[in-house]
Protein backbone atom coordinates (compact mmCIF):
# COMPACT_ATOMS: atom_id res chain seq x y z
CA UNK A 1 0.00 0.00 0.00
CA UNK A 2 3.19 2.45 0.38
CA UNK A 3 2.93 3.12 -3.53
CA UNK A 4 -0.62 4.04 -3.27
CA UNK A 5 0.30 7.58 -1.06
CA UNK A 6 4.20 8.01 -1.64
CA UNK A 7 3.39 9.23 -4.92
CA UNK A 8 1.90 12.53 -3.43
CA UNK A 9 4.32 13.17 -1.07
CA UNK A 10 6.84 13.16 -2.98
CA UNK A 11 5.19 15.79 -4.90
CA UNK A 12 4.44 17.94 -1.95
CA UNK A 13 8.35 19.55 -2.03
CA UNK A 14 7.30 20.68 -5.56
CA UNK A 15 4.07 22.22 -3.56
CA UNK A 16 5.81 23.89 -1.14
CA UNK A 17 9.06 25.14 -4.23
CA UNK A 18 5.81 26.75 -6.02
CA UNK A 19 3.51 28.36 -3.58
CA UNK A 20 6.58 30.10 -1.48
CA UNK A 21 7.38 32.96 -3.74
CA UNK A 22 5.62 35.85 -4.11
CA UNK A 23 6.03 38.34 -6.63
CA UNK A 24 9.07 40.78 -6.56
CA UNK A 25 9.35 44.65 -7.76
CA UNK A 26 12.33 44.10 -10.14
CA UNK A 27 13.05 41.39 -12.45
CA UNK A 28 15.09 38.59 -10.80
CA UNK A 29 18.35 38.12 -11.79
CA UNK A 30 18.35 34.03 -12.47
CA UNK A 31 21.35 33.65 -10.40
CA UNK A 32 19.49 35.01 -7.19
CA UNK A 33 16.69 32.55 -7.53
CA UNK A 34 17.83 30.03 -5.48
CA UNK A 35 18.15 32.98 -2.29
CA UNK A 36 14.41 34.42 -3.21
CA UNK A 37 12.75 30.80 -3.13
CA UNK A 38 14.90 29.96 0.03
CA UNK A 39 13.83 33.25 2.01
CA UNK A 40 10.01 33.18 0.64
CA UNK A 41 10.38 29.18 2.03
CA UNK A 42 11.38 30.30 5.01
CA UNK A 43 8.91 32.81 5.98
CA UNK A 44 5.51 30.92 4.86
CA UNK A 45 2.88 29.74 6.99
CA UNK A 46 0.02 28.70 5.30
CA UNK A 47 -1.58 28.63 1.54
CA UNK A 48 -4.48 26.84 -0.33
CA UNK A 49 -4.38 26.34 -4.00
CA UNK A 50 -6.03 24.17 -6.96
CA UNK A 51 -3.89 21.83 -8.38
CA UNK A 52 -3.32 20.14 -11.67
CA UNK A 53 -0.76 16.88 -11.80
CA UNK A 54 0.33 15.03 -14.41
CA UNK A 55 1.70 11.24 -13.72
CA UNK A 56 3.80 9.68 -16.39
CA UNK A 57 4.98 6.06 -16.50
CA UNK A 58 7.40 6.21 -18.92
CA UNK A 59 7.40 2.32 -19.43
CA UNK A 60 3.62 2.31 -21.00
CA UNK A 61 3.30 5.73 -21.76
CA UNK A 62 0.67 6.29 -19.93
CA UNK A 63 -0.36 9.76 -18.36
CA UNK A 64 -2.98 10.61 -15.80
CA UNK A 65 -3.94 13.94 -14.64
CA UNK A 66 -5.36 14.52 -11.30
CA UNK A 67 -7.11 18.08 -9.91
CA UNK A 68 -8.02 19.02 -6.77
CA UNK A 69 -7.47 21.17 -4.04
CA UNK A 70 -4.33 21.42 -1.37
CA UNK A 71 -4.14 23.10 1.97
CA UNK A 72 -0.81 23.46 3.86
CA UNK A 73 0.05 24.77 7.07
CA UNK A 74 3.14 24.86 9.01
CA UNK A 75 5.05 22.70 10.66
CA UNK A 76 4.34 19.45 8.55
CA UNK A 77 0.84 19.60 7.83
CA UNK A 78 -0.76 19.50 4.98
CA UNK A 79 -4.55 18.39 3.67
CA UNK A 80 -4.70 17.11 -0.04
CA UNK A 81 -7.85 16.63 -1.57
CA UNK A 82 -8.02 14.76 -4.95
CA UNK A 83 -11.60 15.20 -6.91
CA UNK A 84 -10.29 14.00 -10.34
CA UNK A 85 -10.51 11.44 -11.53
CA UNK A 86 -11.28 10.07 -8.66
CA UNK A 87 -11.86 11.04 -5.16
CA UNK A 88 -9.02 10.68 -2.60
CA UNK A 89 -8.37 12.80 0.69
CA UNK A 90 -4.37 12.55 2.18
CA UNK A 91 -4.23 14.64 5.53
CA UNK A 92 -0.25 15.19 7.21
CA UNK A 93 -0.91 15.96 10.50
CA UNK A 94 0.96 16.46 14.07
CA UNK A 95 1.47 12.79 14.30
CA UNK A 96 -0.71 10.68 11.98
CA UNK A 97 -0.97 10.91 8.32
CA UNK A 98 -4.28 9.10 6.88
CA UNK A 99 -4.88 8.23 2.73
CA UNK A 100 -8.69 7.82 2.35
CA UNK A 101 -10.16 6.07 -0.54
CA UNK A 102 -13.79 6.85 -0.46
CA UNK A 103 -14.65 4.93 -3.46
CA UNK A 104 -12.73 2.27 -1.68
CA UNK A 105 -14.18 2.71 1.58
CA UNK A 106 -10.40 2.47 2.86
CA UNK A 107 -8.46 4.26 5.57
CA UNK A 108 -4.57 3.83 5.47
CA UNK A 109 -2.66 5.39 8.94
CA UNK A 110 0.60 5.98 9.09
CA UNK A 111 3.27 7.29 11.92
CA UNK A 112 4.10 10.80 10.42
CA UNK A 113 7.69 9.88 11.46
CA UNK A 114 7.98 6.83 9.48
CA UNK A 115 5.92 7.50 6.70
CA UNK A 116 7.99 11.00 5.95
CA UNK A 117 10.85 8.15 5.50
CA UNK A 118 12.80 10.62 2.96
CA UNK A 119 15.31 12.92 4.05
CA UNK A 120 14.53 15.28 1.32
CA UNK A 121 11.15 15.60 1.77
CA UNK A 122 10.97 15.48 5.32
CA UNK A 123 13.44 18.95 5.55
CA UNK A 124 11.54 20.82 2.82
CA UNK A 125 7.78 20.18 4.67
CA UNK A 126 9.34 20.51 8.33
CA UNK A 127 10.59 24.10 6.80
CA UNK A 128 14.60 22.97 7.29
CA UNK A 129 15.25 22.53 3.47
CA UNK A 130 18.17 24.26 2.25
CA UNK A 131 17.65 24.60 -2.14
CA UNK A 132 21.82 25.05 -2.02
CA UNK A 133 22.57 22.74 0.42
CA UNK A 134 20.27 20.04 -1.01
CA UNK A 135 20.35 20.46 -4.45
CA UNK A 136 22.73 21.55 -7.34
CA UNK A 137 21.04 24.07 -8.96
CA UNK A 138 22.03 24.48 -13.12
CA UNK A 139 20.26 27.21 -14.94
CA UNK A 140 22.29 25.32 -18.19
CA UNK A 141 22.41 21.65 -19.14
CA UNK A 142 22.21 19.41 -21.59
CA UNK A 143 18.26 19.24 -22.85
CA UNK A 144 17.73 22.56 -21.10
CA UNK A 145 15.90 23.55 -24.39
CA UNK A 146 14.24 20.89 -24.97
CA UNK A 147 12.30 21.50 -21.16
CA UNK A 148 11.63 25.05 -22.42
CA UNK A 149 10.17 24.15 -25.56
CA UNK A 150 7.72 21.63 -23.53
CA UNK A 151 6.76 24.54 -20.97
CA UNK A 152 6.45 26.99 -23.64
CA UNK A 153 5.66 29.49 -21.22
CA UNK A 154 8.44 31.78 -21.07
CA UNK A 155 9.64 30.52 -17.66
CA UNK A 156 13.06 31.09 -16.72
CA UNK A 157 13.78 27.05 -16.06
CA UNK A 158 16.25 25.80 -13.34
CA UNK A 159 17.39 21.88 -12.64
CA UNK A 160 17.57 20.86 -9.20
CA UNK A 161 19.66 17.70 -8.88
CA UNK A 162 19.54 16.40 -5.06
CA UNK A 163 22.67 15.81 -3.72
CA UNK A 164 21.74 13.00 -1.69
CA UNK A 165 19.51 11.10 -4.71
CA UNK A 166 16.74 9.20 -3.78
CA UNK A 167 14.51 6.89 -5.41
CA UNK A 168 11.05 9.06 -5.72
CA UNK A 169 13.58 11.62 -6.66
CA UNK A 170 16.33 12.35 -9.13
CA UNK A 171 16.27 15.62 -10.57
CA UNK A 172 13.47 18.13 -10.76
CA UNK A 173 12.85 21.21 -12.67
CA UNK A 174 11.00 24.30 -12.00
CA UNK A 175 9.77 27.03 -14.05
CA UNK A 176 9.97 30.38 -12.89
CA UNK A 177 8.04 33.53 -13.98
CA UNK A 178 11.31 36.05 -14.93
CA UNK A 179 9.71 39.21 -14.24
CA UNK A 180 8.35 38.40 -10.58
CA UNK A 181 10.45 35.46 -9.40
CA UNK A 182 6.67 33.35 -8.97
CA UNK A 183 7.61 29.75 -9.27
CA UNK A 184 4.80 28.26 -10.99
CA UNK A 185 5.13 24.92 -12.55
CA UNK A 186 7.10 22.29 -11.36
CA UNK A 187 8.67 18.53 -12.47
CA UNK A 188 10.18 15.68 -10.65
CA UNK A 189 11.62 12.90 -12.16
CA UNK A 190 11.96 9.35 -10.37
CA UNK A 191 14.67 6.27 -10.22
CA UNK A 192 12.68 5.22 -13.37
CA UNK A 193 11.93 8.32 -15.45
CA UNK A 194 8.62 8.65 -14.09
CA UNK A 195 8.01 12.22 -14.03
CA UNK A 196 5.06 13.99 -11.89
CA UNK A 197 4.48 17.52 -12.81
CA UNK A 198 2.67 20.23 -10.59
CA UNK A 199 0.73 23.43 -11.51
CA UNK A 200 -1.01 25.57 -8.90
CA UNK A 201 -3.21 28.24 -9.69
CA UNK A 202 -5.18 30.55 -7.41
CA UNK A 203 -2.99 30.27 -4.98
CA UNK A 204 -3.68 32.87 -1.64
CA UNK A 205 -0.71 32.59 1.38
CA UNK A 206 -1.35 33.28 4.68
CA UNK A 207 -4.70 32.37 4.96
CA UNK A 208 -6.64 31.11 8.06
CA UNK A 209 -6.54 27.06 8.44
CA UNK A 210 -8.43 25.89 11.17
CA UNK A 211 -7.01 23.15 12.96
CA UNK A 212 -9.56 20.27 12.55
CA UNK A 213 -8.15 20.61 8.26
CA UNK A 214 -5.04 18.63 9.60
CA UNK A 215 -7.08 16.18 10.96
CA UNK A 216 -9.16 12.80 10.32
CA UNK A 217 -11.88 10.56 11.61
CA UNK A 218 -12.84 7.84 9.44
CA UNK A 219 -16.43 7.13 8.72
CA UNK A 220 -18.29 4.46 9.92
CA UNK A 221 -17.92 1.07 8.08
CA UNK A 222 -14.47 2.09 6.49
CA UNK A 223 -11.59 -0.56 6.59
CA UNK A 224 -8.43 1.01 8.80
CA UNK A 225 -4.82 -0.40 8.03
CA UNK A 226 -3.01 0.83 10.69
CA UNK A 227 0.91 1.55 9.69
CA UNK A 228 1.81 3.19 12.43
CA UNK A 229 4.21 0.58 13.64
CA UNK A 230 5.96 0.81 10.69
CA UNK A 231 5.78 -0.81 7.23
Amino acid sequence: MMKKIYFPLIALCAILFMATVSPAADPVPTEDLPDLIQQRYETLKTFQADFEQELTNVASGEVETRRGRIWYKQPSQVRWETTEPMNELLVVGPEYAWDYIADEEIALKYGVATLLDSKTILRFISGQANIKEDFVVKTEWQGADEVRAKWGKGFTVLQLIPKEAEPGMVLAFVGVEPDTGLLRQVMIVDFYGNGNELRLSNVETDVDLAASMFTFEPPAGVTVEDNTEGF
